[in-house]
């Protein structure tokens, strides 16, 4: 059942769209920009199986309202149980800090193996963290994986000694030793990227700040564009006055680095068609404010190919939207398609899938902004949109019902937990129950997720009461879209 929820659009644009000044100072709303990643799941205690996690960004913690926790659910060969999870929070032992009202931890989490002992480590942000020199400056932190699992944690640097909410969201990436390990963090100053080696204690080979001249950083993500194994940055700015979303950087760029043929609010990695090369999804899911100027009404999915070369800012890239063809449903305004993304292979024909929630998609009479997540293959040649489905509340062998204002497609991960090779995929929708938060669990089949078997994970299973604004499985991008 679905009661009492807090009604959050209306003001998304007046707040958010303030004209951005010639040179670049920060824009943020009169909120700063939402946390929208989740760790994908990965094996924080080697027992060959990823785990998954459940940030709960708004969870009171020991009376302290919105301190945020984050739940880990550790995989087996029969999957995931509830029974066999770990709360951490920054009460919990070992964890830097303590528990305060409206840090927030767990607004941004992402999964690498950073001090590349074989242990996925998990980096959890808590971007409202009060700290010594500033309100709301944000904090880093690292929890080690070891074979007990996640048990000990450290703080991570910030270099950049201005800029506030430092966490507003995170990407790690560990794809060789030193700078191939990487973590991008955004924040109101800009962007900040952390590279190897990582110690223990908190260590990093550097720390430099990014993107401090241009709009504020929102979010970020990081592939590998040009095949060297290095990671790439991908920097999302807040909103810009005339555009759907905000900016896209590659790297460091500053003002005048952006891409320019296209922008938005999400960004998720992979190699779409099969050609070696990460290619880099975006999700607008903005209504244009001038029609057939900028964006698509409804929202889009934007693709920029990967090459030999990188992507170029002056590459074109292809659009997306329930009108393409193939594509379910069609494009409505406020439906917000791309409001949540995730780039993986679901299928395993070595072609990474878009995952695209639309978390104010009207599913019924009676089931407006219930939700929709629609998963699109990547194919080698031709065109994308041929083969794509979608799941709602209210597709058969799926928990629950959709009901209006659930927000089914808030946040998405892939992630295969029970060692079969068939990644499961993870739908949350944050205003489930009064914005309790829920998280649904869809098992891998042999052509992708199956909803046979799917269950859904809500706040009590996993320790929390019945209470709003706990968010279970993230915010996503909802306060912004």
């Amino acid at each position: 059942m679905t009661v009492n929820k807090p009604h959050l659009r209306g003001s998304r644009r007046a707040g958010a769209l303030v004209a951005a000044v010639a040179l670049g100072i920060p824009l943020l709303s009169a909120t700063p920009a939402a946390a929208v990643h989740g760790a994908v799941p990965g094996d924080f205690n080697g027992d060959g199986y990823r785990d998954a996690v459940l940030p709960a960004p708004g969870a009171k913690v020991a009376g302290k309202q919105f301190a945020g926790a984050v739940v880990v659910l550790y995989g087996s060969k029969s999957g995931l149980s509830t029974a066999r999870r770990q709360t951490i929070t920054q009460n919990t032992a070992g964890v830097p800090g303590s528990a305060e009202a409206f840090d927030q931890f767990g607004a941004a989490t992402a999964t690498a193996d950073l001090n590349r002992d074989g242990y996925a480590d998990l980096v959890v942000t808590a971007p409202y963290e009060d700290t010594a020199s500033r309100k709301d400056a944000g904090l880093l932190t690292v929890l080690w994986g070891g074979k007990n699992g996640l048990t000990a944690g450290a703080l991570l640097p910030n270099p950049s000694p201005y800029g506030d909410y430092y966490g507003t969201d995170v990407a790690a990436v560990s794809s060789g030793a030193g700078a191939n390990t990487e973590i991008l963090v955004s924040g109101q100053d800009g962007a900040v990227t952390l590279t190897g080696p990582f110690g223990r204690t908190g260590t990093v080979g550097q720390a430099s700040v990014v993107n401090t001249s241009t709009p504020s950083i929102g979010t970020v993500a990081l592939g590998d564009f040009n095949g060297d194994t290095r990671p790439d940055g991908v920097s999302l700015s807040v909103r810009v006055s005339g555009l759907t979303g905000g900016q896209v950087y590659l790297g460091g760029a500053g003002p005048g680095g952006e891409l320019r043929k296209g922008n938005g609010l999400i960004a998720a990695t992979g190699d779409v068609n099969g050609d070696g090369f990460q290619d880099l999804v975006v999700g607008d899911p903005d209504d244009p404010e001038k029609a057939g100027v900028d964006g698509a009404a409804g929202g889009r999915v934007l693709v920029w190919y990967g090459s030999e070369r990188g992507i170029a800012h002056d590459d074109v890239p292809v659009q997306l939207t329930q009108n393409t063809a193939g594509v379910p449903g069609s494009s409505e305004k406020d439906d917000n398609f791309g409001g949540a993304l995730a780039v993986a292979d679901l299928n395993r024909d070595g072609l990474a899938d878009i995952v695209v929630g639309s978390p104010y998609e009207d599913t019924g009479k009676d089931a407006t902004d219930a939700g929709m997540v629609t998963v699109i293959p990547g194919r080698r040649t031709g065109a994308l949109g041929s083969g794509s489905y979608a799941f709602t509340q209210d597709t058969p062998g799926v928990p629950g019902g959709g009901e209006a204002g659930d927000n089914f497609g808030t946040t998405v991960a892939v992630g295969d937990v029970n060692g079969d090779g068939k990644p499961e995929l993870f739908i949350s929708a944050a205003a489930e129950n009064g914005y309790t938060g829920a998280v649904w669990v869809l098992p891998g089949g042999t052509s992708g997720p199956v909803t046979k078997g799917s269950h859904m994970i809500d706040a009590p299973s996993v320790g929390f009461t019945q209470e709003g604004w706990t968010a279970l499985g993230g915010n996503g991008l909802l306060h912004v879209i």
